[in-house]
């Protein structure tokens, strides 16, 4: 029997890895579903059109949500989020798809690191949940409801900065440092942190490779230790110099010691070098090529991000790799994508 997976949010970072090694795993068949293209085209926030386009999906068996409405404060986000995840379930209902388990996604944020420095490491289980709103509780709760009364199972993958080659995508770290570095090369700048040395030096941070994430994924789809359970998912902890140094390394770029700034609103400026650089990428609007508030976000965080991983691996998902080479890798396949330009030092340009 062949599982047919759902991916929701089909063009985003965790949703193209996804579809990406469902294909080439067996007794699998992937359906993508975007605002914009795939086989299920759908506005998940109009309960109406996100049941018409799902009349066809009769035959989907688990449904990986991906999707994400952003925009707004955090009640705003709630309430379209949580509409969005409830008008897919309904539309599979009304197309009495026999669904079997839905994996969802929840980042750090479930722990409540965007209101401030929380205690680490994170714990699924133990951590005491922050007042909301927030729409990863609500969506959670939402499966909860559906499980107790005879819906599908659930399982949950809490995964932090997740790194991917998506083009496009404003919550991509690989993305603002692989474009922050060749900028910097071009323009003849040394490769400098932009943020404070505490968080250089001193804070871990963690990501999640998106393939590895797909995996896991496919793992929390069918493993009978994963039903109805949360767990984290993420690679090492590791400090930003360690990063920076290694990525200076490997694109052959000076390097320097960290200088805070606002990515957000000192990048626009290097519109014009950008244009340069740009003939060939899939997006050349500077304005929509890099999320530059996420790399504010992430940089300017002064506070350890650590999750425990010792729930799903005694679970039994063992898969693990080193975040800083899965970081470079993403840089690389997207230069190769053309999703950001191609990291040349000024020596390099002038041959």
């Amino acid at each position: 029997m062949t599982n047919v997976a759902l991916v929701a949010g089909a063009g985003g970072i965790i949703g193209k890895a996804l579809l990406e090694e469902i294909a080439g795993t067996a007794g699998w068949r992937g359906v993508a579903l975007s605002r914009s293209h795939g086989e299920v085209v759908a506005d998940l926030s109009d309960a109406a059109a996100s049941r018409a386009a799902l009349a066809g999906a009769g035959d989907v068996t688990h449904v990986f949500y991906a999707a994400y409405g952003p925009g707004g404060g955090l009640a705003e986000e709630d309430t379209r989020n949580s509409a969005m995840l409830r008008n897919l379930l309904d539309g599979l209902e009304a197309a009495s798809a026999p669904i079997e388990r839905v994996v969802l996604y929840q980042g750090a944020k479930v722990y409540g690191v965007h209101l401030g420095p929380v205690t680490t490491p994170f714990y699924e289980d133990e951590n005491p949940r922050p007042i909301g709103p927030n729409f990863y509780f609500t969506q959670e709760r939402e499966l909860q409801r559906r499980r107790a009364a005879g819906g599908p199972e659930w399982s949950i993958l809490r995964p932090d900065v997740v790194v991917g080659d998506a083009a496009g995508n404003a919550m991509n770290i690989a993305t603002v440092i692989g474009a922050y570095a060749a900028l910097s090369a071009a323009d003849g700048a040394a490769f400098r942190f932009p943020g404070s040395r505490t968080t250089y030096d001193d804070c871990l941070v963690q990501v999640t490779d998106a393939h590895a994430l797909a995996r896991a994924s496919l793992w929390a789809a069918t493993a009978s230790e994963a039903a109805d359970q949360a767990f984290n998912y993420v690679h090492p902890p590791f400090r930003w110099r360690r990063l920076w140094e290694k990525v200076a390394r490997h694109f052959g770029l000076e390097n320097g010691e960290p200088i805070p700034f606002t990515l957000a609103t000192h990048m626009p400026a290097l519109e014009p070098v950008w244009r340069q650089l740009s003939t060939g990428l899939l997006q050349t609007d500077f304005t929509k090529a890099v999320g530059w508030g996420f790399g504010d976000f992430i940089f300017g965080t002064e506070a350890d991000v650590v999750s425990d991983m010792t729930k799903i691996r005694l679970a039994g998902f063992h898969e693990d790799l080193d975040p800083v080479d899965a970081l470079i890798r993403a840089i690389e396949r997207q230069q190769a994508a053309g999703v950001i330009p191609q990291i040349k030092p000024v020596s390099q340009m002038a041959l």
